[in-house]
């Protein structure tokens, strides 16, 4: 059984989903950001048991198709910006996102901004920015660098977003030695 996780964002997530599920007796076979297969798959009381588990850590048991498509549309936006390297790809989120859900993409757009109250584009905009403040915290690359390396096609275009989103300019959230930054499963 695929048990559908909202708010996993990170390896570590994974790592704590596997050990809460075993920790309660459970098989359990690949964990992948969004989701965990469980053999045999929980009885209900035991789903009642993992639900409230996961709400104390933040996470949430994604019962309906809705939900667990949407929770998908974020997972591929996630691990996409977070998790590789956007200089070289160009990427077309619509045709990437169709083709990893096997969807049109007016329908998942229509499902995820009914769900969500934003648009599929906002909320990757608003990823590609904490990625963007993560990468200006650490400070081993320059505002260039970082506009290559996210795949904008100048540092203006991305400041500009970058202060539509944050309200200051790239510059001034260096400058200020500890940016505010939003956890990526609060965005």
């Amino acid at each position: 059984m695929i048990l559908h996780i909202k708010n996993m964002v990170c390896d570590r997530c994974i790592m704590v989903v596997r050990q809460q599920l075993e920790n309660m007796g459970l098989n359990v076979g690949v964990v992948n950001l969004g989701s965990a297969d469980v053999q045999p798959g929980p009885d209900n009381e035991q789903l009642r048991l993992i639900s409230s588990q996961f709400k104390l850590l933040g996470f949430e048991l994604l019962d309906n198709e809705k939900d667990q498509m949407v929770e998908r549309i974020k997972t591929l936006i996630i691990e996409k910006i977070h998790y590789t390297d956007l200089s070289d790809t160009h990427l077309n989120f619509s045709q990437y996102l169709s083709e990893g859900l096997n969807k049109d993409y007016a329908y998942l757009s229509r499902m995820f901004s009914d769900a969500e109250d934003t648009t599929i584009e906002k909320f990757i905009i608003q990823q590609k920015i904490e990625k963007v403040k993560e990468l200006l915290e650490y400070g081993e690359l320059n505002l260039n660098e970082i506009t290559w390396k996210m795949g904008y096609s100048s540092s203006s275009h991305l400041s500009a977003q970058f202060k539509a989103i944050s309200g200051i300019t790239p510059s001034q959230f260096k400058a200020l030695k500890q940016g505010e930054r939003k956890p990526i499963d609060k965005i």
